[in-house]
Formats: C-alpha cells, structure tokens, sequence
C-alpha cells in the first residue's frame, strides 16, 4: 500500500487515549506560544500586512479572519519564538503546521473541541510519517521539514475536520503536493517562522479545494514526479501506527534555545557549583549539531539562542534559559559568563545520538564529574503536565496561563480560543 493511500485510509483513525492526551499538551504549548509570539513587535507588520479579510476564526494577539489567513497568522506567530514543540524522527516542528489549520477549522465549522483534539493528533501523527519518509536526506539538502511534511500532516488534519471521503482526500494531498514548500536558508530570519504558517494555510486550502470539486494527481506525494522524488526524499518504509503512536515521542522545549542544545542543559540542570569550582567544561554532542547550534562567540541574543559555550555557562552561573527575556544583547555581553565560557570546549562524538549529550566537568580541586542526558527519556504526562504549566506561566503570567490550562482540559472550544486574544488574570507581563 503506497503512502498517500495509507494516509488516506488513516485520516478516519480511531484515536488512542494517551494520544489525545499529549495533542491536549501540544495544544496548551503551542497556544502559549503563539499569544507570546504576538507580543512580539517585529511580527506586528506582517500580522496587519496578512489580515486580508475577516472572518469567526481567532487571531493570536486579537482580531478574527477566514480559516486559511488564521492558518497563516497563527502558524507563523506560534513559531515566532522558536519554542514549540519537535518531534526528531520527523526533523521538524509538528503542531505549528498542524495546530493553526485545525484551530482556525474548527472555529469556522463549530467542531466540539474533543474532536478537533483528535484530528490533530491524526495531523501531527501523520506528518511524522511524512517526515520519515522524506528523511534525513531531504532535511540536509536544504528543506524545512516543519513547511514540507508539516504541510501534509496539516492537509490530512483539515480532511477529517471536513469530513472529506477518500477520493476527495487523497485529491487533497495531491494539491498539497504542488503547494508544500520551505527551505532552511530562511533559518535566522523571520521566514522560518513564516514556512510554519505557509504550512498550516497549504492544509486549509487544499482540503477546502478538494471538498469544492479540485482534483489533482493520485499520486502527487509518491509518483514518479511527485513530492517525494523531486524533492530528495528517501521514500523511507512507514506504516501507520497501530497502539502506540509516534506523537508519544513529542519533545517539548523547555529551554528557550535552539532544541539541539536541550540534552545539554539538562545534563547541567542540578550541578549547582560555584564559577570559581570549575577548572574545564567538555561538551561532546552528535556531529549534526556542530553547524547548527555551536556558535562559540555569539554577539547578540538571537546568536546566544544557537551557543552551546554560553548557554552552558549561562545555566552553570544560574541564568535560567526557560526564560525568553534571558536571551539578550546584554546577556551576550556579559562578561562572568564569558570568562566561564572560555573553559568549555565542544566536542563532535558520532557516538551520541541527535538527542544525546554528555557533559564532562573538571574541578579545581582535580575531582571530574560525567553527566549525561537523552531527550527521548521517557517522562510522564503527569511530569510533562507541570513542566509545561511552568513554562507557560513563564511565558503569559500566572493568570493567563491557568486560564489557558483550564480550557485547554476542558470541553469548550471557545474558551480555548479566548485565551489567545489578551491577558487572562493578574501578573500577564508578556514573559
């Protein structure tokens, strides 16, 4: 069975319990950051530039539109930050793609919120199986796996809030195959956001083109001039999930930087040691990470983000790097983490996998300390739960962030959505 049937078939999937759960949290992550993301002034003139019409659906920040420009808005702020949700076997960020096309769907259509939780997880869930089939070989020639298999998790999620039978979903995807796009030259710059929210508008309008007659070719994804092969993509084996599903692996960012230095700064969470203690700092981490995240000077806030030395030295002089205020010009300046920075080397270890980091501390008084950590430990939803809940009040204030977690667990979608306009409580400053 070719991959576009497959996803076909699975846009009606029962969706399991502990699957819907993680899409509840993916939710609440990535509504905070999309309500942070607004406050955000660069994006203001991109916000007013896009709101080509209005229409029932909500916009981050204030303000409704029509479903596919509420797609693009949200899509793109809730990635404004860079702090959303990843998923390593997909390379990519899911909800960002999938999370504004169904949102923005299901305020135009009424759907109860219970059931856009689950095509969402279909969404996202399908997405991961388009990233693993493209591969890493599509990721490293230069596309953005969050714009192009976020696309097609985003169409198959707008075909079930739709109701699309299989004919007009498998067209679906066929239109999403002329439309999905995205490269990481734009990595850096306000594009990258921008191709998460390119993504999310692709699904709302393919699916809503195919359900008004469009037809497209049957096999746009996996044909001989489909997606895939003109797009570099491996054509990996994937199947459908049966009981446990790829969305369980969900990573949630929890550090406001580049994911790839996250197994890192939770090695270092607990060191609790005195600057003057550490003698030498060796980081070794896996060699994709050496180009990405390893800028050993940064010379401004934006640069600290991708720094394994100062991110390091920042968490070992106490700086937490859960907090987006921290990533400053002026914390790239400071000159305590710059003398600790100056100890620590890092190293390539093919070893290690994309998730793993080990972290070597040497001591003045010649004691050596080995910590080491791997993103894909498992952790409970309980303990996701309330990381997630402190994050997000890092993020919206106390109030905003319990008024958002009550929603988000509940049964109304409006209250959800009602979250994204403004401050919900006492104590919102924006951070």
């Amino acid at each position: 069975m070719g991959l576009t049937q497959q996803l076909v078939k699975f846009s009606t999937a029962e969706v399991p319990e502990e699957a819907a759960a993680m899409m509840r949290l993916s939710l609440f992550d990535w509504a905070a950051c999309g309500i942070a993301g607004a406050r955000e002034a660069e994006f203001a003139p991109f916000r007013r530039a896009a709101m080509v019409e209005e229409g029932p659906a909500h916009i981050f920040g204030g303000d409704g539109a029509g479903a596919a420009t509420a797609a693009l808005i949200n899509g793109t702020l809730s990635h404004a930050l860079d702090y959303d949700d990843t998923h390593f076997a997909h390379i990519g960020h899911p909800s960002v793609a999938v999370l504004p096309a169904v949102m923005t769907l299901a305020e135009t259509l009424d759907t109860p919120l219970t059931d856009a939780i689950d095509a969402a997880a279909v969404g996202v869930e399908a997405s991961i199986m388009v990233g693993v089939w493209l591969g890493r070989g599509h990721y490293q020639i230069g596309y953005h796996q969050t714009a192009t298999a976020g696309a097609f998790g985003a169409t198959l999620a707008a075909a079930r809030m739709l109701g699309l039978d299989a004919g007009q979903t498998r067209h679906a995807l066929g239109l999403c195959a002329s439309m999905a796009s995205g490269i990481k030259a734009q990595f850096g710059t306000m594009a990258k956001p921008l191709n998460a929210g390119l993504a999310a508008r692709t699904g709302v309008e393919a699916a809503l083109w195919a359900q008004a007659g469009m037809t497209a070719a049957e096999d746009g994804l996996e044909g001989p001039l489909g997606f895939g092969v003109t797009h570099h993509g491996e054509g990996a084996e994937v199947k459908p999930p049966r009981k446990e599903w790829q969305i369980s692996e969900i990573s949630h960012k929890f550090h406001a930087c580049c994911h790839g230095l996250h197994a890192m700064l939770e090695a270092l969470a607990d060191v609790g040691l005195e600057a003057d203690r550490i003698a030498a700092v060796k980081i070794r981490t896996h060699p994709r990470w050496m180009s990405v995240c390893n800028i050993a000077e940064p010379k401004t806030g934006l640069e600290v983000k991708f720094s394994y030395r100062h991110t390091a030295a920042m968490t070992l002089l106490g700086h937490s790097t859960g907090a987006i205020a921290n990533f400053s010009d002026a914390v790239a300046r400071d000159k305590d983490i710059i003398a600790l920075r100056d100890k620590i080397e890092v190293v390539e270890d093919e070893t290690l996998s994309e998730t793993q980091s080990q972290v070597t501390l040497t001591l003045t008084s010649g004691e050596v300390r080995r910590l080491r950590h791997d993103l894909m430990t498992p952790i409970t939803l309980e303990a996701r739960s309330v990381k997630l809940r402190s994050k997000v009040q890092a993020l919206l204030g106390e109030g905003h962030g319990d008024a958002l977690w009550t929603a988000v667990t509940g049964s109304d979608l409006d209250a959800v959505t009602a979250c994204f306009e403004g401050a919900k409580g006492s104590g919102d400053d924006g951070r």
